[in-house]
């Protein structure tokens, strides 16, 4: 990885490692069996800036490139998905349109205490109706005395409980198709208040919450279970003026671009997966005998994991080179579709071949690789199916072919 990475950022890489191991992989199993937030780890991560890796200083950042927060991701994944969506749909899916599509008011309000990890935030963008084809949003937004009353709701939204700090998609001109979304800021308290106040991160009552805005039960996941997911409503919640985020129908253009940027943190947490399966995969067959030798000794187990490890690499220039590309302001989104749809893919083939080398054992929650098959499903799905990935590659190869 020497083009793409400087000493700075294998520096960041060892931080987030060693953390993992001390803080995170020790309770990972029982998070995953209770579906518990990890509030403390949270608190221990936010105090370490991991949640406003690529953002200025002035607005509470830590000013590090998009590789760097990348790296952040992949290194929590590779022993926890959960901690690692809490970081990366933070970043690129709440914060990321507010610094980049904000204005310099809506910047200074809500990006530092998102960025200092005070509270947490999301994307809500996914409707009942409304999943790969997110033209199809049905949340409305109509005109008010100063502002805005949106109703409607959101599913599958990541914090959708704990957060505070929200953007969310709504049409406000229903003849305008794609061209009528439009993109708002909205706030409301954390369904945690009281676990808040005992960590001292996860609430701000300084916001300007609005009313109507509530959250419903956290949904049974098959993965991700430690992260919080649920279902965001709107009822006739009062939005004013100054929290439009952008003009008045740019929400479509302005969420793709959005999701642009999140699919290389996809695309990272895949390949932290994926490495964390291969991990625990070499540790297992190089002490497990069988036969009276060691499992490694068989030439089909080396030959499969030599395979895992090429693909894994390949995957890792395709994530790290879309961060490249957007560190300097050059056009990634197909680079972006790339890195997903392969690293995706690869999560779920490492963790498949981990169970497999683990034998009986690994289909027990004695190890992690069975949590990590589950995990790596969502991957999968989030941030546009293989389905949608192939689309945008092949949108822009007809493109690049045109004379």
């Amino acid at each position: 990885m020497d083009p793409y990475l400087r000493q700075n950022h294998t520096d960041l890489k060892a931080d987030v490692r060693q953390f993992a191991l001390k803080a995170i992989a020790p309770i990972a199993r029982e998070l995953d069996e209770t579906a518990r937030f990890p509030w403390e780890n949270v608190r221990a991560m936010a105090e370490r800036g991991w949640f406003g890796v690529p953002v200025p200083v002035e607005l509470s950042g830590m000013g590090r490139d998009y590789l760097s927060y990348i790296l952040v991701v992949e290194e929590l994944a590779r022993h926890d998905a959960s901690h690692a969506i809490t970081v990366s749909a933070h970043t690129t899916l709440a914060m990321s349109p507010i610094v980049s599509f904000g204005t310099e008011v809506q910047k200074a309000r809500f990006v530092p205490p998102l960025a200092s990890g005070q509270v947490l935030g999301g994307f809500g963008l996914t409707e009942p109706g409304a999943g790969s084809d997110s033209s199809g949003t049905r949340t409305r937004a109509k005109r008010t005395d100063g502002g805005y009353s949106i109703t409607g709701s959101k599913i599958f939204i990541t914090h959708g409980g704990v957060g505070e700090i929200f953007v969310v998609t709504a049409v406000t001109d229903p003849d305008a198709g794609s061209r009528g979304i439009t993109s708002f800021i909205v706030c409301k308290p954390t369904v945690d208040l009281e676990r808040a106040s005992e960590i001292g991160v996860g609430h701000l009552p300084s916001l300007p919450y609005s009313d109507g805005v509530t959250s419903g039960a956290r949904e049974d996941k098959l993965g991700w279970r430690a992260s919080d997911t649920r279902q965001l409503f709107l009822q006739d919640a009062r939005v004013p003026d100054r929290q439009r985020l952008g003009d008045e129908g740019h929400g479509f253009t302005n969420f793709m671009k959005t999701l642009d940027a999140g699919r290389i943190g996809v695309a990272a947490l895949s390949l932290g997966i994926a490495q964390g399966a291969f991990d625990a995969a070499l540790d297992y067959t190089t002490r497990r005998r069988q036969f009276n030798r060691p499992v490694w000794d068989f030439q089909d187990v080396q030959f499969g994991l030599a395979e895992l490890a090429a693909e894994i690499e390949g995957a890792r220039h395709l994530t790290y080179h879309a961060a490249w590309l957007k560190d300097r302001g050059r056009p990634f989104a197909k680079q972006a579709a790339m890195a997903k749809l392969v690293a995706a893919d690869l999560a779920a083939k490492s963790a498949r071949v981990a169970v497999q080398l683990h034998g009986g054992a690994g289909y027990t929650s004695d190890h992690p690789v069975e949590r990590m098959m589950r995990d790596a499903k969502a991957c999968e799905i989030g941030e546009g199916t293989p389905e949608i990935q192939k689309l945008v590659i092949g949108r822009h190869l007809l493109r690049e072919a045109a004379p």
